[in-house]
């Protein structure tokens, strides 16, 4: 019997985190949906499909609340218990199948089930499990996110993934999955430079293959060469997730409840006429040419009046987590770029940078004296914005636990990064979830903490690693060869951390 059930496990799953999944950005998609949040306490979390586990080891640190998972590749599993036991969060990380997690006795009732992806990548048997445990395990009141790869987006791009499973499968070079993704690649390009009708008419799809032939191979072959890979329309998702007394709230995905920077004005005009969720969402997926969705689902809608959901949104709070001469005016939504309005958002990211980038209640930044001029409205919407684009994060009120997880896990990943550069976040309690920090950014950090104060010590830290790899630093496209340009360069970089970077993640307790 394959074990896989025709899932790709050659090749391990890209080590990303997602903040979509994030305990506080769900809740926060709720409330703008006005819908009441999980209130499950403790808070308990279930990711199925983890993969390397970065996202829930991540989470499992910053939050307070019990945090399990599944993923039956056991490489990826022991790759997240091992970040899970630095951490010391005690995240349960198991090594299951669906049908096995679900005949689990000790399972509890969770608020949050998460699947990132999975959904598009399992027969549909498994789906079946997956229903039939939400069902049973999810607490009323809790949700669900799901994303998934969907209709209309991936209608002309269905043939291209066909042609290349095909060849994988049939034609497929016996030196590996990397090597098969090369072929189909190689493969499907000769079929459109041989003049294929069906590309010569779908010229997109042809750009498409181009874009993606620059992807990692390991994300390619987990989306285009699954055995059970599949594409719904969101009313099948519907259907399939009605069956566990599931509703859908809202897209996880926030700049999507900001509809002036995705839709024409007649689009937006028309989806207001729509009466019934289920066909509005659907006509909006045309209008935007969807090709994947997050959504949320709540089992057991508790809506919220519009005072309700303005007390509540007016008592979170908020933290900026990039520096303000790096947040750009400039948002791309579905239309393309939109240019953000300086009077609204400068003002904001200024006050959001006082006192050290301290977190801000919603209700204290109305009340300030940059902003009260400005309506509510937009103040709420430029939050939704930059928390959307990741400049802007919700905070919490960060547990000592959670200070101690997050900064022993970070510390794993800052040793890390002196020999590996795949992972490029850290975790923040005052958050509940990931901050970006590149290899360097975390090399810095750690020589600050082995005691070098300096940033020419600091860049002599970093240096040291590169050099035991035989690496080199690049600049505008060519590499610097020689030891002391490297390490000029890596100064000048140490002392823009210092300046620019440090501060915030000093203020979000990363360091």
């Amino acid at each position: 019997m394959d074990w896989t059930a025709g899932y790709v496990t050659e090749i391990e799953y890209l080590c990303n985190y997602n903040r979509v999944l994030c305990p506080s950005v769900l809740r926060l998609v709720c409330l703008s949906a006005g819908l009441a949040p999980p209130a499950g306490e403790p808070l308990r979390y279930l990711e199925l499909g983890y993969g390397q586990g970065l996202s829930l080891n991540i989470h499992a640190a910053a939050c307070a609340g019990e945090f399990w998972g599944t993923d039956f590749n056991p490489s990826h599993v022991a790759h997240a218990r091992a970040l899970g036991e630095a951490a010391g969060s005690g995240v349960r990380l198991l090594d299951a199948s669906f049908t096995e997690l679900a005949a689990r006795q000790d399972l509890p009732e969770f608020d949050i089930v998460a699947l990132h992806g999975i959904w598009s990548w399992v027969s549909d048997e498994n789906r079946g499990v997956i229903i039939d445990l939400i069902r049973r395990k999810l607490r009323v009141g809790g949700i669900v996110y799901i994303a998934y790869n969907c209709f209309p987006g991936w209608a002309p791009i269905l043939p291209l993934r066909h042609l290349m499973k095909l060849h994988a499968d049939l034609a497929g070079n016996a030196n590996g999955i990397v090597a098969k993704v090369d072929g189909a690649l190689a493969f499907t390009q000769q079929v459109i430079d041989s003049g294929a009708l069906y590309f010569r008419r779908h010229p997109a799809v042809g750009e498409w293959l181009k874009t993606i032939t620059g992807e990692n191979r390991s994300y390619l072959a987990h989306e285009y060469l699954n055995e059970h890979w599949g594409v719904m329309t969101f009313s099948d998702v519907v259907r399939w997730l009605d069956q566990a007394k599931l509703t859908f709230i809202a897209s996880a995905h926030l700049l999507d409840h900001v509809e002036a920077v995705n839709l024409s004005v007649e689009g937006q005009h028309l989806l207001a006429e729509i009466k019934n969720p289920i066909l509005q969402q659907s006509v909006r997926d045309y209008l935007v040419d969807q090709h994947v969705r997050r959504d949320v689902f709540v089992k057991g809608p508790q809506r919220l009046s519009r005072l309700e959901q303005l007390d509540a949104i007016r008592s979170e709070a908020f933290a900026l987590a990039t520096h303000p001469d790096d947040v750009g005016m400039k948002v791309r939504g579905e239309l393309g770029e939109t240019i953000l309005p300086e009077q609204v958002y400068r003002p904001l990211i200024d006050v959001l940078a006082e006192n050290d980038y301290a977190p801000k209640k919603v209700d204290d930044l109305v009340r300030h004296a940059h902003l009260k001029a400005i309506p509510l409205g937009q103040v709420l919407q430029a939050i939704l914005v930059l928390v959307g684009v990741g400049h802007v994060r919700p905070a919490q009120g960060g547990t000592g636990a959670a200070r101690t997880n997050c900064r022993a896990l970070n510390r794993h990943l800052c040793e890390r990064a002196q020999s590996n550069r795949d992972i490029k976040w850290l975790a923040s309690p005052v958050t509940g979830g990931g901050v970006p920090a590149s290899r360097f950014q975390q090399l810095f950090l750690l020589a600050m903490q082995l005691g070098k104060k300096s940033e020419a010590e600091q860049a002599a830290f970093a240096w040291a690693c590169l050099s035991r790899q035989a690496r080199r630093l690049t600049k505008d496209g060519k590499v610097i060869e020689s030891a002391g340009e490297n390490i000029a360069e890596l100064t000048k970089m140490a002392g823009q951390f210092a300046t620019k970077r440090l501060p915030v993640l000093r203020a979000l307790e990363v360091v």
